[in-house]
């Protein structure tokens, strides 16, 4: 992995995904920024970068995971980047989605893609503010049988509430970030200040 793909992937974010304006979020708070993180993880190079630089984050962490998943839709491309890089690096982690609810037909799955009971997996996520949808993801994958040994977000909100209520879903694995919102955000105004 090229050791400027972290840097590269927070220039991508602050340029493609970070906002200033009047927001309200998903979670209903109001907030004077707005970061998508779809802009990057979608983006071809994005993708690459998320991919490696989660990669890394696991190996920093001795996290060997069977599998990684998320709620859809937010943490889809990133489950989908790790899977392909890992695959490439001949460290295969496979993917699944998590539903927000159970199919009201065909299987009825709530879990879709990989489902091995008992594998270990880390569960992902594009942005943690409340930490609502990690939450979620984490209670859907040990009903289904998984051994969740982490959790992961792209870029943390730094929000009173989101991070506490993540660490204590997982417990006792634990919960980590790959940027704040203020590594962002002061990423954006470094390239307005040069651009």
């Amino acid at each position: 992995m090229p050791s400027n793909s972290r840097e590269q992937l927070l220039n991508l974010l602050a340029t493609n995904s970070f906002r200033l304006g009047d927001f309200t979020l998903s979670s209903g708070l109001k907030s004077d920024y707005y970061i998508d993180c779809r802009t990057t993880t979608l983006h071809a190079q994005g993708a690459e970068l998320t991919g490696q630089v989660f990669l890394e984050l696991f190996q920093q962490r001795g996290w060997n995971p069977g599998a990684i998943g998320g709620l859809t839709l937010g943490a889809d491309p990133i489950v989908v980047a790790v899977s392909v890089i890992s695959s490439q690096q001949r460290t295969p982690i496979h993917g699944f989605l998590v539903r927000k609810a159970e199919k009201s037909h065909g299987m009825g799955n709530r879990i879709e893609g990989f489902q091995k009971t008992g594998a270990s997996v880390v569960i992902v996520d594009d942005v943690c503010t409340t930490g609502q949808s990690t939450i979620q993801a984490i209670e859907a994958a040990r009903a289904f049988g998984f051994n969740v040994i982490g959790a992961a977000c792209l870029v943390e909100r730094l929000e009173a509430n989101g991070r506490p209520a993540v660490e204590q879903a997982a417990a006792p694995a634990k919960f980590i970030s790959v940027f704040t919102s203020d590594d962002v955000k002061a990423a954006h105004l470094k390239h307005r200040e040069i651009g």
